[in-house]
């Protein structure tokens, strides 16, 4: 059997479940998979969180030094999140021969390249399984499950909060701000909410997926990011009209042209697509390849226990390794502009208020014309002296319906643009 020393750095919330499966799961591993753990070292400075877990508190400290001199020590699980101490703290590692297991999506997102470097020059893995939608297997299957596969897209709810959100302010009625309020005190959301509402933690963690995906460096500088903080309930109401759920989407895609489209922002889905009926703080990734077709990952995105189980996947991974693996692809944040698109094509939902008088209609139509924006549907409601229009547009560029908008809210009539959302059919 094979033993492995492992340190652990932070014990939070992933953390302290990683430290409850690797204890109470020891005996199954070593004797499921021949690999006997040892947690030879904890990080933390708290440490009334390591005696709520009953740790051993002789390996307790503070010190990366005692992690980085210490020959058993073979793999690293890193749970501080954020880009410092934790990068200092693994580039150590690395160089000194320590696999690493991180869930840390920003930092991965951000310095990845830098990681890998580190990794190659101290030959040692690099494992991050746990860094996008939590106990879901998604990297394993994107790197070892489609190999006889070209990726198309992938498209998936990859935040828990944000769903969460989306998923109360449909059910139930309820506007943006007082669902946030809910969810924070549920603990959903944090105190300041913004990477999770604003759409960054999702862009990182597509930044991640894509680039396996594709095969290509697709850094977070590529990334269209729009969160959900202006969604409204009308809006939710009326894509619901139109048989569709608004979810926030992260989304990658190679176009007709070859190239990359990757984007997160609030999109609505058919109810009948998969995705539609993933509620409340789950996640999902749908996936179509050109030969297996439809995928779809679904589970708990975050938390102590399906997050823990990732890492630990990640750890006995690790252990099994004959020799580290790296990205299959030129690992670099110098991409070039060539090989990604900013103009993707979708349908769209377009809301305005306007004046409730002749000829209205007519003008937005000659705007509309002009930019090659072609109209499919539309709703009309009047209170006398303005009009609420709402329009589903045919598929056509971003750059087509922006200027369109832009010209329709200088026209006289035109009250107002109130929501551009896209549509993914």
């Amino acid at each position: 059997m094979k033993k492995i020393g492992v340190a652990l750095l932070g014990l939070g919330t992933v953390g302290g479940g990683t430290y409850r499966i690797l204890m109470n799961n020891h005996d199954a591993i070593a004797k499921n998979d021949g690999v006997d753990v040892e947690i030879r070292h904890i990080i933390e400075r708290d440490v009334s969180k390591a005696e709520a877990l009953g740790a051993d508190l002789s390996i307790v400290g503070t010190d990366i030094d005692k992690v980085v001199n210490d020959d058993k020590v073979s793999v690293v699980a890193e749970f501080f999140g954020g880009i410092e101490p934790a990068k200092t703290f693994l580039i150590k590692c690395l160089l000194a021969g320590k696999s690493i297991v991180t869930a840390n999506k920003e930092l991965f997102s951000k310095h990845w390249p830098e990681l890998e470097e580190a990794a190659k020059k101290g030959k040692a893995g690099l494992y991050f399984e746990a860094s996008c939608v939590g106990g879901v297997p998604i990297i394993r299957t994107l790197t070892q499950s489609m190999q006889g596969n070209n990726i198309l897209s992938l498209m998936g709810i990859v935040n828990g909060t944000t769903n969460f959100i989306l998923s109360k302010m449909a059910d139930e009625g309820l506007e943006y701000a007082d669902v946030l309020k809910e969810a924070q005190r549920l603990g959903y959301a944090e105190a300041d909410p913004t990477a999770d509402v604003e759409g960054f933690d999702s862009m990182y963690k597509l930044s991640i997926l894509s680039s396996l995906a594709f095969r290509t460096k697709v850094p977070i500088s590529k990334i269209y990011r729009e969160g959900i903080s202006k969604v409204s309930k009308e809006d939710i109401a009326y894509g619901k009209k139109f048989g569709y759920e608004l979810k926030l989407l992260a989304i990658a895609k190679r176009n007709a042209e070859g190239k990359i489209e990757a984007r997160v922002h609030p999109a609505f889905i058919p109810a009948s697509h998969p995705l539609a009926s993933v509620k409340g703080s789950f996640n999902a990734v749908h996936i179509v390849g050109d030969n297996v077709g439809d995928i779809m990952l679904y589970g708990r995105g975050a938390g102590d226990l399906p997050t823990g189980s990732a890492i630990v996947s990640d750890i006995v991974f690790a252990a099994k390794q004959a020799k580290p693996q790296y990205a299959p692809f030129k690992n670099t944040e110098k991409v070039s502009d060539s090989g990604f698109s900013s103009n993707f094509y979708c349908n769209y939902y377009l809301r305005m208020k306007v004046k409730d008088e002749e000829g209205v209609l007519a003008k937005i139509a000659g705007v509309f014309g002009k930019n090659h924006v072609s109209i499919n549907t539309m709703i009309q409601e009047s209170d006398g002296e303005n009009a609420k229009i709402i329009f589903l547009i045919h598929k056509t560029g971003e750059k087509n319906v922006k200027k369109a908008m832009q010209d329709v809210a200088l026209l006289p009539c035109v009250e107002s643009v109130d929501a551009v959302i896209r549509v993914e059919e």
